[in-house]
């Protein structure tokens, strides 16, 4: 495999919307930025097609409904301290206005249009906006800032001597290993998926999210002792029956049972300003009416306008769904007329990595924003916390001197013997039959409430022995995993962080001795009170993974 040497002061390991920002931002500051994305950064990340809601607070049209927005129910969940609803209130809104003098439309018909997520009485936070081309923009306006941008190449390990020193890259087409001299690094690398089965578990990238985000960065940063928090929750989307995207607050319409009768409260007639937010408030409603033989739940949207027909689906467009609209003209589905059934994905779950309202986690010189970081949620906190993590990195840059790789040398040697080993097998398992073990025995052993099987019943016997199988799963991954060319050396190191990730849900799970909400466990029917206000913490301490619990700051 031939080596290149790249240094920068940034390196965004990441080139969705989180990493673009902070490459954009450590640029203006005068860093030399470089961009790692195993993608192409112009359709890469959750945001590679579109997005079209973001959550912001706009002092000159909502300030008289600040109260009411700071105790919303949308909020209340999303945010996880007081420090980082503040950073929401003084930025969201500074980031909206920014991307729409780039070019990313963020207003309609020439003013902000709040709607979704949310019931009438309520008040809405989240803004339409059309970000089919978002990273397109992005892409762009950091290669005019002067970032060097490298597609195809996937970080696969950070590189730490005491602080930050570099990491390590390969190529994703040709036969290339990358080493990175970097001052700092900044972890774009979005949410994990493929953990668990998607809706069509033969297919492995039909998932809500982008099917290549696979919790690298939370794997990546904790192998070297960064915190993460939240491995024992997990996240399940909804949508239509079999065809995983996100956009379940972008749907006109009202929830109905077989016999056309609406579902509960929310809503019972359309209004295009509110989601049909039932799944929102009682998720469960799907697999209950399945379970308990009351059959599908369906999404109908009869008796919308044209005009409101049209508008969703020009939202959906920018959501990101151009395939779901495509497929509906194909086979002539109007949801007017032949309402679709509804069904939850997921679950999504192997936690984030704990920042500070600087983007900054519990390593010096590295930074994590986007989905894979604790802090604002979503395409706001994408936004917002990849470019306050620029600064953070561009400021550490500036007072830190290029680091010495000579005390990572054994990393690195060890880290080539790996991809060697994997390249040069003649035969052994594909990732596919890695990935597919994986996400089987995470269901049948830390699966999720309203699952199906005996994983949808958390215990600590069901849990530890999960684990044990897990981690023989993982040996065996390394010794036997074999990659016939460079992409499938990508998957197959995307295998293995998932095997990691794997290890912390089981671990997390079992610490968490409760019930609470959708975390349900057998042996622990009741909700610990001395846990409230409380997240679980997990890091990497002389190989072992060590918890702790700490209070949130509300």
């Amino acid at each position: 495999m031939k080596e290149e040497m790249v240094e920068a002061d940034v390196l965004c390991i990441g080139g969705g919307v989180a990493g673009l920002m902070g490459a954009i931002r450590a640029s203006e500051l005068g860093a030399k930025v470089v961009v790692a994305e195993k993608g192409n950064t112009l359709r890469s990340g959750s945001g590679a097609t579109g997005n079209d809601h973001f959550m912001c607070y706009i002092p000159e049209v909502q300030e008289k409904e600040l109260d009411r927005i700071l105790r919303s129910r949308y909020l209340s969940w999303r945010i996880r301290s007081r420090d980082f609803l503040n950073l929401w209130l003084e930025k969201s809104g500074e980031m909206a206005k920014l991307w729409d003098s780039w070019g990313i439309p963020m207003k309609y018909n020439g003013q902000y249009e709040f709607s979704g997520h949310a019931i009438p009485g309520e008040p809405l936070v989240l803004i339409h906006y059309a970000g089919q081309d978002q990273k397109i923009i992005l892409t762009k306006k950091a290669l005019s800032k002067g970032v060097k941008i490298l597609n195809r190449v996937a970080g696969f390990e950070l590189l730490r001597d005491g602080s930050i020193v570099g990491a390590l890259g390969i190529d994703t087409r040709e036969d290339r290993l990358i080493i990175f001299r970097a001052k700092s690094i900044i972890l774009g690398t979005g949410i994990a998926q493929r953990l668990y089965p998607g809706p069509t578990p033969g297919w492995l990238f039909n998932l809500a999210f982008a099917p290549t985000c696979t919790g690298d960065g939370q794997s990546l940063a904790f192998r070297i002792g960064a915190e993460l928090i939240g491995a024992e929750r997990v996240h399940r989307h909804r949508g239509p029956k079999y065809f995983a995207r996100c956009g379940q607050a972008t749907w006109l319409g009202v929830y109905k049972d077989a016999d056309s009768n609406p579902i509960g409260p929310w809503p019972t007639k359309i209004d295009r300003r509110y989601s049909p937010i039932l799944t929102e408030l009682a998720p469960e409603v799907i697999e209950e009416y399945a379970k308990s033989g009351k059959g599908p739940v369906y999404l109908d949207s009869a008796g919308i306008s044209d005009e409101d027909y049209e508008y969703m689906k020009h939202w959906l467009r920018n959501e990101g769904n151009a395939g779901i609209l495509n497929y509906m003209d194909e086979e002539g589905i109007d949801t007017r007329k032949r309402p679709i059934e509804a069904m939850r994905y997921g679950p999504i779950g192997g936690g984030t990595i704990r920042i500070n309202v600087k983007s900054e986690t519990s390593v010096n010189g590295l930074y994590a924003a986007g989905d894979n970081g604790y802090g604002i949620g979503e395409m706001p906190g994408a936004a917002t916390h990849g470019w306050i993590a620029g600064e953070s990195a561009a400021n550490y840059a500036k007072e830190t001197e290029s680091p010495s790789m000579k005390r990572v040398e054994g990393t690195i040697e060890e880290k080539k013997r790996l991809l060697q080993e994997i390249q040069t097998r003649e035969a052994g398992a594909s990732w596919q039959e890695v990935n597919i073990a994986i996400q089987q025995l995470m269901a049948d052993y830390a699966g999720y409430a309203g699952g199906v099987g005996a994983g949808s019943v958390r215990s600590q016997i069901m849990l530890m022995t999960g684990l044990t199988y897990l981690r023989r799963l993982k040996e065996k991954a390394y010794n036997t995993m074999v990659a016939r060319n460079q992409h499938e050396l990508m998957h197959c190191l995307e295998a293995l962080n998932l095997l990691d990730l794997g290890e912390l849900v089981f671990t997390a799970t079992n610490e968490r001795k409760e019930t609470r909400g959708p975390f349900i466990r057998s042996d622990y029917p009741f909700t610990d009170p001395a846990l409230n206000n409380k997240e679980l913490i997990l890091k990497k301490e002389d190989d072992k993974v060590v918890t702790r619990w700490e209070e949130i700051r509300r």
